[in-house]
């Protein structure tokens, strides 16, 4: 039964959840709107960038995958200090460092040069997604715990939702002071970052207790719960940081996310050049609103399969099957040039690759806690980077040999059925 205060007829736990999700998701959703935008939109510089550069499919594809060695080499530090040094400080630091690394990639004058900065904003962004996630574990119950990732990750199609049409517009349009278009594209939309790094020092509690929002009854009730959650794992599941680098479910987990990686930033890198292929009319501008209809389908499925997957608390079919609908419609555009079924495909595996997102981050956090989820949590998502370098870089090298956009959308769909595989691999139960 729930818990009534004097302070209303609203239950404590019910009052105290809603407070925290509007207080922090918005918040988190906008620094993520913000980080995968960055991450990105070298998708879109690339309608013009390649040309003028000189760059080939398998340069951009190591340009666009680069970013994650960096982010792979640095991510479980950065998360263990977070952990240690509190979220507010730590992730104000990633959003500063990586909105000045953002902008400087606006200034490279040669593919070695954007080598170098793609690296470089990896390690300045590493540790900020897996670091949320551990973030939100601090404030939600595992029965809430998948709405509020998706929630927070709901950014990821609404980063494209905003931002494509706004690249688009800004390659079409921006050639101010004889400075390319695709130049001004990754300058602007870098400096987003640096203002929200000086509103996360003031606005981010590091934990319930510091939450000024909060009553002191609603912050001892949330308090309590995490504890008592945090205690059955630590009986059932007691392990350390360095033994969760070692454990085979963490590692299986990481499997599975790099294999749909790879699918994930397909549609990131390549959804712009793939509709613009459809036809030579289509302009920069066109493409960038093209890109919005496929992400509102998927932003829609990410929410309702979270909703359901929290409501049943079942998260491996919640992830195995959204990653085949994924695959699936992946594969099947390979087999069509209409502009209607292409897109109607594109949608269809926009809602399989977002939907997989929320139910697969909640399970590391149903038997890691404390430092094993700091350095659990950080290394899922560094072996899932892995193919975020990999995918890019072999997909570019497909479609360079091939002459063909299809190759890698055959490799990016394959690779999500075999994510779909190593999903239901997964025990039944932590």
């Amino acid at each position: 039964m729930a818990i009534e205060t004097d302070t209303g007829a609203v239950p404590i736990d019910t009052r105290t959840i809603q407070k925290l999700r509007i207080r922090l998701l918005p918040f988190l959703f906008l620094l993520y709107v913000v980080a995968f935008l960055d991450r990105i939109n070298i998708g879109f510089a690339a309608l013009t960038m390649n040309n003028e550069l000189a760059i080939t499919s398998q340069q951009f594809g190591l340009i666009a995958g680069i970013f994650f060695i960096g982010y792979v080499l640095f991510e479980v530090p950065s998360n263990l200090l977070l952990h240690r040094i509190g979220a507010r400080i730590w992730i104000a630091r990633i959003l500063l460092s990586w909105g000045l690394v953002a902008m400087l990639t606006g200034f490279v004058q040669s593919v070695p040069q954007f080598y170098v900065v793609r690296f470089l904003l990896g390690a300045a962004e590493a540790g900020f997604f897996p670091g949320i996630v551990l973030y939100l574990t601090y404030w939600f119950r595992q029965r809430e715990q998948a709405h509020a990732i998706a929630l927070f990750m709901t950014a990821l199609p609404v980063a494209s939702i905003l931002g494509a049409p706004v690249s688009g517009v800004i390659l079409d349009h921006a050639h101010w002071l004889g400075v390319s278009s695709w130049r001004w594209l990754l300058i602007l939309e870098g400096l987003p970052a640096i203002s929200c790094a000086v509103l996360t020092y003031f606005l981010l509690p590091d934990r319930p207790a510091d939450a000024r929002f909060l009553t002191q009854n609603e912050k001892e009730w949330i308090t309590t719960e995490l504890r008592r959650e945090e205690l059955q794992k630590l009986q059932s599941h007691h392990m350390s940081a360095a033994q969760a680098l070692m454990n085979r479910r963490v590692w299986l987990l990481g499997l599975t996310a790099l294999a749909w990686d790879i699918g994930l930033y397909w549609m990131s890198f390549w959804m712009p050049q793939m509709l613009r292929s459809l036809s030579s009319l289509y302009s920069n501008t066109l493409v960038g609103f093209l890109v919005v209809i496929p992400q509102l389908v998927g932003l829609v499925g990410m929410v309702l399969v979270s909703r359901s997957s929290d409501r049943r608390l079942e998260r491996r079919f919640h992830t195995a099957i959204p990653a085949i609908v994924g695959g699936t419609a992946l594969l099947l555009l390979t087999m069509t040039r209409s502009s209607i079924a292409s897109i109607a495909l594109l949608s269809l595996m926009a809602a399989g690759i977002y939907s997989f997102i929320a139910p697969f981050f909640t399970i590391p956090s149903e038997f890691l806690s404390g430092y094993s989820a700091a350095s659990g949590i950080a290394l899922i998502n560094s072996v899932a980077n892995i193919g975020a370098f990999v995918g890019p870089y072999a997909i570019g090298t497909i479609t360079g040999k091939t002459r063909s956009l299809s190759g890698g959308m055959a490799f990016g769909g394959v690779s999500l059925l075999v994510s779909a595989t190593l999903a239901l691999l997964l025990p039944r139960k932590a």
